[in-house]
């Protein structure tokens, strides 16, 4: 499903939106604005991503599964329903740590 086929005022099974793909992380924007997005990940086991840091806030809740997110330095385990505001200009990353689904919202205004 991408973006064109996320229908406005109709309700949503968030984990539904994003299947998992082997050997992958999967991401679709399910909402884009110039003042910031959201997008829902798949990890498959074994996945995850490298380090980085954003100029904005952004975020990070787990709709299925646990992650290991590191934010500085600092390994935060999130399960199922559990969420993390990353720092603007923080560096971070997300270990590998079995199958998981995430959404991530990035609010961008306030930086100018």
């Amino acid at each position: 499903m991408d973006v064109s086929e996320m229908e406005k005022s109709k309700a949503h099974i968030t984990v539904e939106i994003i299947e998992y793909v082997p050997n992958s992380v999967v991401i679709k924007t399910i909402l884009k604005k110039s003042t910031g997005n959201i997008s829902v990940m798949s990890f498959d086991s074994g996945e995850g991503l490298t380090e980085k840091s954003t100029p904005f806030d952004t975020y990070a809740q787990i709709i299925e599964g646990k992650a290991e997110l590191v934010i500085d330095g600092i390994a935060i385990l999130l399960e199922t329903g559990q969420s993390v505001i990353i720092p603007a200009h923080a560096r971070n990353h997300i270990n590998p740590n079995g199958r998981f689904k995430m959404i991530l919202t990035i609010i961008k205004s306030g930086y100018e």
